[in-house]
């Protein structure tokens, strides 16, 4: 199984790291699950279907809920005000599907908004947390790598791989990785403090790379000159003068 091989090329460079699967509930079939549990110092959190029994022992938290948020959003409504902020009930229990070799820790959150109802289900080998710790540092945490996974594909178009050949497409692909780690690096360290230290790599790209500049080739470098005018000029000098001082990434030695 491709998960088995990951963690054991992981383990090589940090073998006493522990290690977090984390994603929807389509990513979580029962071999997934019994393929973690086998092993040491390595936990999952899984987002999880609805399913009839779970919906029954989720309804009483949800009607909770619901009278939570309906007198503050009569309010809101009546006076013309901002409307509540969500409010959240957790509950938690052990649960076993029929296809689980064993049962485990699901955890229920009943969200009221004024939008409608945000239930969740989320399944997990994590003893320790409490139910609002799992769901919002554990759970939705993972969003941050899904945008940035949307980030790769879009502004650093990585499956352009429409070429003939195995090796352009390789290298195509290798840019990209490259572009992608790049921009948090400058986002951390030359441009921390400006428009672009949150920015996403299409913003940067749009901003510091599709100018017209005029660029002029020499011998050992390619120099672009943007126009006196530039709006970003002094923001590009920094880029480019405090580029090179870029820590290089440690690469694992094992």
């Amino acid at each position: 199984m491709s998960l088995a091989r990951l963690r054991s090329y992981l383990r090589r460079p940090w073998p006493y790291t522990h290690l977090l699967v984390r994603g929807a509930s389509h990513c979580a079939p029962p071999e997934v699950l019994e393929v973690i549990a086998q092993r040491r110092r390595i936990a999952f959190v899984f987002g999880l279907a609805s399913k009839a029994g779970l919906r029954r022992q989720a309804a009483q938290g949800m009607q909770e809920t619901r009278a939570l948020c309906r007198q503050p959003t009569a309010v809101a409504h009546a006076y013309g005000e901002q409307l509540p902020a969500r409010r959240r009930l957790y509950a938690e229990g052990a649960y076993a599907a029929a296809s689980w070799g064993q049962p485990w820790r699901v955890l229920r959150k009943a969200e009221g908004m004024a939008a409608g109802d945000q239930p969740r289900l989320v399944v997990t080998s994590c003893a320790a947390p409490p139910p609002p710790q799992v769901y919002a540092d554990l759970d939705c945490a993972r969003g941050h790598g899904e945008n940035d996974m949307k980030a790769v594909k879009g502004a650093l178009p990585r499956d352009r791989t429409a070429a003939t050949t195995w090796l352009a497409n390789a290298v195509r692909l290798l840019r990209a990785c490259g572009a992608y780690g790049l921009h948090p690096a400058l986002r951390t360290h030359p441009l921390p403090h400006t428009g672009l230290a949150t920015a996403q790599p299409g913003t940067g790209i749009l901003t510091l790379c599709k100018v017209a500049p005029q660029s002029t080739q020499s011998k050992d470098r390619v120099l672009p000159q943007l126009p006196t005018s530039c709006p970003v000029k002094a923001l590009g000098h920094r880029g480019t003068t405090l580029l090179p001082a870029l820590p290089v990434p440690a690469l694992p030695t094992s």
